[in-house]
């Protein structure tokens, strides 16, 4: 009896190791779906850039220029007004790069029957009908022609 308890207690332990040892996703790997275009609306997709870098990166450039000019009392000046001059054009700059981009919602079926929606920017390959592979998953996902 106590043998069969040793197997069989060898057994599960063995058995465990091997469930733990099963790879799983792995660094660069990307999942891969087929499916077909059942629908696509065109959205906006708002600009990812971080609110406020262009000021700060303005300021500190024109802070740095600002403290190349003259010596003394007449360079904290130049200083500080090189600093609220750059944080004003910064963020001038910067509100022109953060128009949003025009993006489609892509609705697809896969073949298991699962209904997927995709938004990424407009691809003009893509129609409805079209049978499609969807790459990658959650906000990574991108949906490509076959």
């Amino acid at each position: 009896m106590k043998s069969i308890l040793r197997y069989a207690s060898g057994a599960v332990v063995v058995l465990t190791l091997a469930a733990c040892a099963a790879p799983g996703p792995q660094p660069g790997e990307v999942e891969i779906r087929r499916g077909v275009v059942e629908q696509i609306t065109p959205v906006q997709i708002q600009s990812n850039h971080h609110q406020g870098v262009g000021a700060v990166v303005g300021g500190l450039a024109g802070l740095g220029i600002g403290s190349l000019i003259g010596g003394g009392t007449g360079r904290d000046v130049a200083m500080v007004l090189g600093a609220v001059g750059g944080a004003l054009a910064g963020n001038e700059v910067q509100k022109k790069h953060d128009q949003p981009l025009a993006g489609q919602q892509i609705m697809v079926r896969t073949t298991s029957g699962v209904l997927v929606a995709v938004t990424q920017p407009v691809g003009p390959s893509l129609r409805v009908g079209q049978r499609v592979y969807i790459e990658g998953n959650g906000d990574g996902a991108r949906v490509v022609a076959q």
